[in-house]
Formats: C-alpha cells, structure tokens, sequence
C-alpha cells in the first residue's frame, strides 16, 4: 500500500470565473492561472491556457477565439473546463511521478443547482480525478483563513470573487444561512467600461478596465488623489484617443453594485438567528476574495452595515488554502465534508 501511496496524490481545486487555483497534498498551492483558454477556430486546437491565453485577450485575429468557460461560477462550456482542468494537472504530472489523482475537492458557489453541481463532478473526474467532494466556497475560505467552523460560534464571511459574490454566515461545521449573487469582479469591469464609454465616449476593452480597478480603484473616498492614462477607441472619430481617468470616476463607476452586495449583506442578517447575529457583532465580518483587495473596501462595508470588517489574509488563495488544510488532514474534517454533499467516485 505504502508503494501504492506513492501514485497518487489529493488535490484541491479552485476552479474560478477568473482564475484556477490548485493545491497539491504535501506541495501547496501549485497552480494560480486565469481561467481562458485560446482556440484557433480553423484547427480546433487550443492555443493557450491561463496566463498566457490572457496576454491575448481582446488582441486575438478572427481566427482566434478566447473562452471562459465559467459564468457566475457555473460551468457553461463542459468541454473546455474539462481542458482547462487537464491542462494544468497534466502540467504538475510534469514535475513528478505520479499517475493519478486519489481524491479531488473542489470549491462551488452555495447556489448551485443539482445539475451544475453533477457537471463540477463530471468534469473533474473526466480530467483525472478518482473521487470528488465538492465544498461551498465560504465553508473553504472560513477554514483557510483559520476561523473556528466547527465551534457553535459565527463566522460571517463575504467572499467576492471573478464572477460571483457568496455571503454566508457558518457555525458548527456548515453555512447557516448563504447567498449567492452575480455581482463580483467582473461586474465591476463591465461598470467602468459602460462608464467610460458613457461619459468620455471611449470605448475600452476588458483588460483595461482591469487595469483602471487595480490600479486607481476604490470603494470610499481616499486622500491620495489617483489617476491613469487611458487609451481606447473614440466613438465619433473611431480613432485612437487618450484619457486621464481619475479615481473619483472608478468610485462612481462601481458604486451601485457594491451597494448591492452590502444590501445582500444586510438582507442576509435580518434573516439570521438573533443569537447569531449577537456573536457577530463580537467577531466581525471576514472579506475574502479578488475583490477584497478593492482599496477600503472592508470600511465601506464597515460603515455601511456597523459591523467590525477584516479582510482576510492573502484573501486571493484563501479558498484554495482552505481546500488544502482539508486536503492534509481529512479525517479531522469528515463531518465537514459530510454536511456538503456524498462524494462521486470512480474506480481506480
């Protein structure tokens, strides 16, 4: 058996609307990749994946197609998820010796229906998986950043991600009460493309709203004035124009749907156990998530809903860690696991 042992390993997986994330057992998080693929539309070959699909994103010939294979974290194109998933574990398979993959975890949003839970399951075995425990990614991310799940306590977590936002508040090993909105990460692109389209007529593409978020973003007013050169398509002429775009412009850009996401936060409360709500004004809301590293996001939601708000540690990596600590020490964790869902296997 000990022999054995040695051809297989567990694995944890973060398959995200924007990005893929993979804990090997014993290695750590060993994958951190976009979540795209490059097709040539002549050949039906794949291109690219990950990192380097993204350098081509909106700079692609006709003949070139880039997918994302995941909207709102549900997997609307099987087949090239299944690729996406293969791609990378054949890529750590490179690195070492062993041959298959014992026991997957995977990271799901909390609203997913039984069929969009099935294709999770389908694929990941498809791609080299023995047996699939799918865990809802707040339960993964309130273990990765070390909270007590399992004690009869709350444990308020907001996690936004590339394509969607799961609020949840968890005690005693599972989510209390959960919701799932399509407003993360990606919504706000699409606010500050449709905001500068509106109001300077210049159209830009995905990236570089990217960019404008990272860079010069913010969810509350700040002192330090920030702004970024801009360059796209004017709408009147159709030739190449530049602009100055300050943070002012992000702020008023994205504010309705963070607005959304702390109405969904407040709505979640009202519905909670009284008790519950009590220990939370003690412990505080945790964020996680891309798009907790948005600059004073964790005071917006602080101000808004009067609760202690903490942004996690490396909140981009804490469902992955999270699948990870699982994945070290299941037996620990086998309640947890049991209050998800019964795993899918297959033989070995």
């Amino acid at each position: 058996m000990g022999l054995l042992e040695n051809f297989y390993k567990n694995i944890g997986i973060d398959l995200g609307t924007a990005n893929t994330l993979l804990y090997l057992q014993d290695r750590g998080i060993v994958v951190q990749e976009p979540t795209l693929v490059a097709f040539n539309n002549r050949t039906g070959q794949i291109l690219a994946v990950g990192e380097e699909a993204k350098k081509m994103l909106d700079r692609t010939p006709a003949h070139i197609t880039i997918v994302k294979p995941l909207m709102n974290g549900v997997i609307s194109d099987f087949e090239t998820t299944q690729e996406i998933i293969k791609h990378f574990l054949h890529k750590i398979k490179n690195q070492s010796f062993w041959s298959r993959y014992r026991t997957a975890l995977v990271a799901i949003p909390t609203n997913l229906t039984e069929v969009e839970r099935k294709s999770v399951e389908d694929v990941t075995v498809a791609a080299g998986a023995g047996k699939v425990f799918l865990v809802e990614e707040p339960i993964a991310t309130a273990i990765g950043a070390r909270l007590p799940v399992e004690e009869a306590t709350t444990n308020m977590i907001i996690n936004i991600g590339g394509g969607t936002t799961e609020i949840s508040i968890i005690s005693v090993g599972g989510a209390v009460i959960s919701k799932s909105l399509k407003v993360a990460g990606q919504k706000f692109n699409d606010d500050i493309v449709k905001f500068i389209r509106d109001e300077f007529k210049l159209l830009i593409g995905e990236p570089t709203a990217e960019e404008l978020k990272i860079n010069i973003g913010s969810a509350i007013g700040i002192e330090e004035k920030l702004e970024m050169p801009v360059r796209g398509r004017d709408m009147a002429t159709g030739l190449p124009r530049e602009i100055l775009v300050k943070n002012t412009h992000i702020r008023a850009a994205i504010h309705r749907s963070l607005k959304s996401i702390v109405d969904e936060a407040k709505s979640l409360i009202e519905s909670a156990p009284p008790e519950l709500v009590g220990d939370m004004l003690k412990r505080g809301i945790y964020v996680s998530g891309g798009g907790s590293l948005l600059r004073g996001l964790d005071r917006f939601i602080e101000k808004e809903v009067t609760v202690k708000t903490m942004v996690v540690d490396d909140p981009l990596t804490s469902v992955a860690r999270g699948l990870g600590i699982i994945l070290e020490d299941m037996p620990k964790y086998n309640s947890i696991l049991s209050n998800q869902q019964r795993p899918r296997q297959v033989n070995l």
